[in-house]
C-alpha cells in the first residue's frame, strides 16, 4: 500500500541490500526492467513498481489523478517505505516522475540516473520549436485525442504494438513478453485509459511541426534543479526522444555524466542491458 492504495512491486535482490527504485515508462510496466534488474541485484535490492494506472496497481478514473505531483507523491512514499533515502533510476516517463521525485524530494534521492528519458525544461523548450523533436512528438497530441486508448487496443493492441516500434528495434519483444505487456496493459478490464492519462494530465505543449509555440508553459525553473550526483545514458538511435532534448541539461544538472550506447535505441534498456548494467554499476 502506498498513500493508502494498492501497488504492485517487482524485486530482485536480497532486501538487506541498498535500494535501487527503477520506474517503467509507456507502455510498460513494472516487469519491463526483468532484463536489466538481475544484472545489478547482487549489489542492489531493485524494486520496479508498476506505477500509478499501470498493470496491477491502483488505477484511478479521471485525468485528474494522473498530474505529475500525484505520481510523484507515490513515488516519495515508496522510497519512504524503503527506507528514506534510494538510488534512484528512470526510463521514458518514468524519467519524468524520477526528475519530479529529485526535484521536490532531494533528500529522498541519492543519486538519480535516467536511461533515455529527458528534464522537463529543456524538453518543452525543444517541443515549442516546431522543429526535429516536435515532429518525432506529434504522437502526444494523438495520444491525448478522446477514444485514443479504444482505437490502439483494438485488435488485440496492434495499434499499441505499432507505436510501441516507432521504427525503432524490437527483435526483444519475445512471443513471452509480449504476452507479458498484453496481460500488463489488459489487467482487470483494461489499463490502457489510465496509462494514456498520464499524457492528458501534463501540461507540455507539443507545437505543430514548422509552427512554434507563442504560448509556451510557463514552468518554474527556479525548481527544477537536480542537487544530486546525475547519470544521463542515451541510446543514440532513438526516434521519439532526440539528443536534442537534452541540451543544456548541466543547467539543471550541475553533477551531470553522460553515456552514450551506439547501435540502441529508445529500447536500449532491453537491448543492450549488460552494456546498461556496467555503466549503472560503474557510476553507482
Amino acid at each position: 500500500m502506498l498513500n493508502g492504495q494498492p501497488f504492485h512491486l517487482y524485486r530482485w535482490g536480497d532486501v538487506s541490500l541498498p535500494p535501487l527504485l527503477m520506474l517503467h515508462g509507456f507502455p510498460e510496466h513494472g516487469g519491463a526492467w526483468a532484463d536489466l534488474a538481475p544484472l545489478l541485484a547482487d549489489r542492489f535490492h531493485c524494486v520496479a513498481p508498476d506505477q500509478r494506472g499501470y498493470g496491477r496497481s491502483w488505477a484511478p478514473e479521471g485525468v485528474g489523478h494522473y498530474r505529475l505531483s500525484q505520481l510523484v507523491s507515490d513515488m516519495a512514499a515508496l522510497a519512504d517505505h524503503l527506507g528514506g533515502t534510494v538510488r534512484l533510476l528512470g526510463h521514458d516517463w518514468g524519467a519524468s516522475v524520477a526528475y519530479g521525485l529529485a526535484m521536490a524530494h532531494p533528500s529522498r534521492v541519492s543519486r538519480l540516473a535516467i536511461v533515455n528519458g529527458v528534464h522537463p525544461a529543456p524538453f518543452q523548450r525543444e517541443l515549442a520549436k516546431g522543429g526535429a523533436q516536435s515532429e518525432a512528438s506529434q504522437y502526444i497530441n494523438t495520444l491525448r485525442r478522446p477514444g485514443s486508448e479504444d482505437y490502439l487496443s483494438a485488435d488485440n493492441y496492434a495499434k499499441l504494438f505499432q507505436l510501441f516500434s516507432a521504427n525503432m528495434d524490437l527483435t526483444w519483444l519475445t512471443p513471452a513478453r509480449r504476452a507479458d505487456y498484453l496481460a500488463a496493459w489488459s489487467h482487470d478490464g483494461g489499463r490502457l485509459r489510465s496509462m494514456i492519462d498520464w499524457y492528458r494530465a501534463s501540461p507540455l505543449k507539443v507545437a505543430a511541426p514548422g509552427q512554434p509555440l507563442s504560448d509556451p508553459p510557463d514552468l518554474p525553473l527556479d525548481r527544477m534543479k537536480i542537487t544530486c550526483p546525475h547519470l544521463l545514458i542515451w541510446g543514440l538511435n532513438d526516434t521519439a526522444l532526440l539528443p536534442v532534448s537534452t541540451d543544456g541539461l548541466e543547467t539543471f544538472a550541475p553533477d551531470l555524466t553522460r553515456a552514450e550506447i551506439a547501435q540502441a535505441d529508445h529500447w536500449v534498456i532491453h537491448q543492450q542491458p549488460d552494456r546498461v548494467a556496467q555503466l549503472l554499476r560503474d557510476w553507482l
